[in-house]
């Protein structure tokens, strides 16, 4: 991660906080007003297996303009990513633990209500959250997840989290990603590909370097196609009395258009969105994908 712009660091607020077991995590508030004073519900941004909360600083920072709705937005680096501390105890990297660091960050930032979105692993957590503190959850965008995993979406994901290849240079760092995802995001130029390398990647002695901890992807190096992976289709229902959309990139491989049909089914008042020419999980502020979130957030 290379240092960011004055100006673009002028429109959120760095924090640090503990989880419950003491581990030192990191977000950022969106926003000129502090959220308990603020009368709209706050945006609570969860990103995805091994990507922080860089990823959201384009919709974040639109969601909290005047032109987004002036909501106040957190985004966060669960543990072992971003600017979040590592964790000693590698078997603690789960979806039910980085659940409750949500909750302890929602407490930090004096959150009781949230509109969530979250993208991949973000996703699951919130499947998580809807069973174990539902109060939390007042609307929920879902970015290319759903109670069904594609196994080839996820093997996809096992094979270029763990390749040994990685970008020598900042200069060779966006060609090196669409050298790996552009058969799936033919829709990207070439500044969606630098800031998506900004926000994946962080400055080690001028050399771009994968900002996770290298546990979290060795978790999937087991993985094989032969994997029967659960389905969350109850957890999925819980959400049926709130307000929910989903994003699906045209070219996942994670999530099917059977399953965004069937939870259309399953939640009458589902909004369903394809983000076209992209693939899992799409950016959200391009081709009006963050004018349509801002909408199903407003209404």
């Amino acid at each position: 991660m290379r240092e960011h712009p004055v100006r673009e660091k002028q429109l959120f607020r760095e924090h640090y906080f503990r989880a419950r077991d003491g581990l030192r995590l990191y977000g950022r508030r969106y926003g000129s007003e502090v959220i308990g004073r603020n009368a709209k519900t706050p945006i609570v941004c969860l990103p995805g297996l091994t990507r922080n909360s860089r990823d959201f600083h384009p919709l974040a920072a639109f969601l909290a303009s005047p032109d987004g709705g002036a909501f106040p937005v957190v985004t966060l680096d669960y543990r072992g990513r971003g600017q979040s501390e590592r964790d000693s105890d590698k078997s603690r990297y789960t979806i039910a633990v980085e659940a409750g660091d949500v909750v302890a960050a929602c407490a930090h930032f004096g959150i009781s209500k949230a509109t969530f979105i979250g993208t991949s692993r973000g996703g699951l957590i919130l499947h998580h959250l809807i069973m174990s503190a539902p109060a939390l959850i007042g609307r929920v965008v879902l970015n290319d997840i759903g109670p069904v995993i594609e196994i080839e979406g996820l093997l996809r994901i096992r094979d270029y989290l763990n390749a040994p290849a990685s970008p020598r240079s900042w200069a060779e760092a966006p060609d090196f990603l669409q050298r790996i995802h552009g058969a799936d995001f033919p829709r990207l130029g070439s500044q969606d590909w630098r800031e998506m390398a900004d926000a994946i990647y962080r400055d080690v002695g001028g050399v771009p370097i994968a900002d996770f901890d290298p546990a979290i992807a060795a978790q999937l190096k087991g993985l094989t196609g032969e994997a029967v992976l659960p389905s969350l289709w109850p957890q999925f229902e819980a959400f049926a009395g709130i307000p929910a959309m989903v994003v699906r990139g045209e070219h996942s491989r994670l999530l099917s258009a059977a399953t965004v049909q069937e939870m259309a089914r399953r939640h009458p008042g589902l909004v369903a969105v394809t983000a076209p020419g992209q693939g899992h999980a799409p950016l959200l502020h391009v081709d009006g994908l963050k004018d349509e979130i801002a909408a199903f957030i407003r209404s």
